[in-house]
C-alpha cells in the first residue's frame, strides 16, 4: 500500500511539473483583482473581478479622460467655494483662483486632489450633477456594466458609486488609448504655477510603483476611504507587453501589483500574426491575389497555447451573377483560435479590380465631350 501511495506521489510530481501554471495558483491580497492585457483586453488573472464593490479615487481615471476628451485642455477654470470646501486630499485650490484645465487634471491625477475633480466637474460638465451624467454615458459606451457614479471624486458621500475590478480595467484599457492621459498618468512629477504666491505648486505622483518600487510601471491611480478600503489601478510594460493591473479591498497592493505583474510577464508574450499571412496561399484560383484583411492578430499566449493557435479562413462561395453585380467588398471572415476556442475574428475583404480605360474609350469620350 505503500509503494503504491509512493508512485501516485511520483506521478502527481511529474504532473505538476508539466503545468507549473496550474500547480501554483497566484494568491493576492485584495479581496477583488484582475490582470488584463491592454491591446486585447484578454484577462490573465482575476479574482471575484466582476463584485460590484467602492472604489475611492481610481473614480479619478474617468473624470481625467473626460477633462481631457472634452477640447478644453487650455481653458481656465474659475474655482468655485465648492469645489474648495470638498473634503479629503486636496491640492489646496482658492475660491476664485483661475487655473487651466490641464493643471487641474496632473494635480487630480498626481495628488488625488478632491478639490480639483469637483473644479473640473463643474467646468466640464456644467455642474457637479451634469459631469457625473457624462460619467455614467461613458461608462455605458466602454461596457462597464456593473458601475455607477455618484461623483467625480469616489468620496464614500453616496450609496450608489461603485464598479468592479473588471470595469475599471476596461476604463484604463479605454483612457490608455489617449496619448495626452498616458503622458498624464506616468507623470513622476508636475510643476504647476500658483498665481497668488511666489513659488509653483511641485506635485508628486502618490504612486510608488510608478515613482520607485517597480521599474516597468508606466502609470496609474491611487485610492482609499474608510469604507472602500485601498484601491489601485496600475499599467506596466516590458518587451512589448502592456498589462492592466487593477487590485480593490488591498492590505497590500504594492506587492499584489508587483505579483500580477510578475506573474504575466513571465508566462505570457504577445503573438503577432501577419495581416498578409492570414490571406496567403488561399486555395482557390478566384480569390488569390484578391485578398486583405485591415488588421493583424495580436495575441497575448502562453508557451503551450502558442503550440495551440490555428487560423480558419471562411469564405463565400465565388457566385456568376457577380460578374453583373461586382464582387461583395467583405467576402469573409478570418478566426484565430487557441484548440477549439475562438479568441479573435476580422473580416476579410475583396480588393477590387480597377476598370482601365483603353484608346478607344477614351477617343470616344472625347467624341462626345466634343
Amino acid at each position: 500500500m505503500r509503494r503504491q501511495w509512493f508512485i501516485w506521489m511520483i506521478v502527481l510530481c511529474f504532473f505538476c511539473s508539466l503545468f507549473p501554471n496550474e500547480a501554483k495558483a497566484m494568491s493576492v491580497s485584495a479581496k477583488s483583482a484582475i490582470l488584463m492585457e491592454q491591446t486585447t483586453g484578454r484577462v490573465l488573472f482575476e479574482k471575484d473581478a466582476h463584485t460590484k464593490r467602492r472604489i475611492a479615487s481610481i473614480t479619478k481615471i474617468m473624470t481625467a479622460i473626460l477633462a481631457i476628451e472634452s477640447g478644453k485642455w487650455e481653458e481656465l477654470v474659475t474655482v468655485s467655494e465648492r469645489a474648495v470646501r470638498t473634503e479629503g486630499s486636496s491640492v489646496y485650490l482658492k475660491p476664485g483662483e483661475k487655473i487651466a484645465l490641464k493643471h487641474l487634471v496632473y494635480g487630480l491625477m498626481l495628488r488625488s486632489g478632491n478639490d480639483a475633480a469637483v473644479a473640473i466637474a463643474e467646468h466640464v460638465g456644467g455642474s457637479v450633477e451634469g459631469f457625473v451624467f457624462l460619467m455614467n454615458e461613458k461608462a455605458a459606451e466602454i461596457g462597464m456594466t456593473n458601475t455607477e457614479f455618484a461623483n467625480p471624486h469616489g468620496l464614500d458621500d453616496a450609496e450608489n458609486h461603485y464598479s468592479t475590478a473588471y470595469d475599471m480595467a476596461l476604463l484604463m484599457r479605454y483612457a490608455m488609448q489617449n496619448e495626452q492621459f498616458r503622458e498624464v498618468s506616468g507623470t513622476k512629477l508636475y510643476r504647476a504655477p500658483n498665481p497668488t504666491e511666489d513659488w509653483d505648486r511641485v506635485w508628486r505622483n502618490k504612486n510608488k510603483l510608478l515613482t520607485h518600487l517597480y521599474e516597468y510601471c508606466t502609470g496609474g491611480k491611487t485610492g482609499y476611504t474608510k469604507r472602500a478600503k485601498r484601491t489601485l489601478v496600475t499599467t506596466a510594460s516590458k518587451d512589448g507587453l502592456d498589462l492592466i493591473a487593477v487590485t480593490i479591498d488591498a492590505g497590500d497592493d504594492w506587492n499584489d501589483h508587483i505579483a500580477m505583474y510578475e506573474h504575466g510577464f513571465a508566462h505570457y508574450e504577445l503573438v503577432k500574426i501577419n495581416a498578409n499571412t492570414i490571406v496567403k496561399d488561399v486555395n482557390d484560383p478566384f480569390y488569390n491575389h484578391h485578398l486583405f484583411v485591415a488588421r493583424d492578430f495580436i495575441y497575448p499566449v502562453t508557451k503551450k497555447e502558442e503550440a495551440l493557435l490555428r487560423l480558419e479562413r471562411k469564405l463565400l462561395r465565388p457566385q456568376k451573377r457577380w460578374k453583373e453585380t461586382g464582387v461583395p467588398s467583405v467576402v469573409g471572415k478570418a478566426e484565430l483560435y487557441i484548440g477549439n476556442e475562438k479568441v479573435d475574428e476580422t473580416p476579410i475583404f475583396y480588393k477590387q479590380q480597377k476598370k482601365t480605360r483603353s484608346f478607344f474609350d477614351w477617343l470616344l469620350g472625347v467624341s462626345r465631350d466634343g
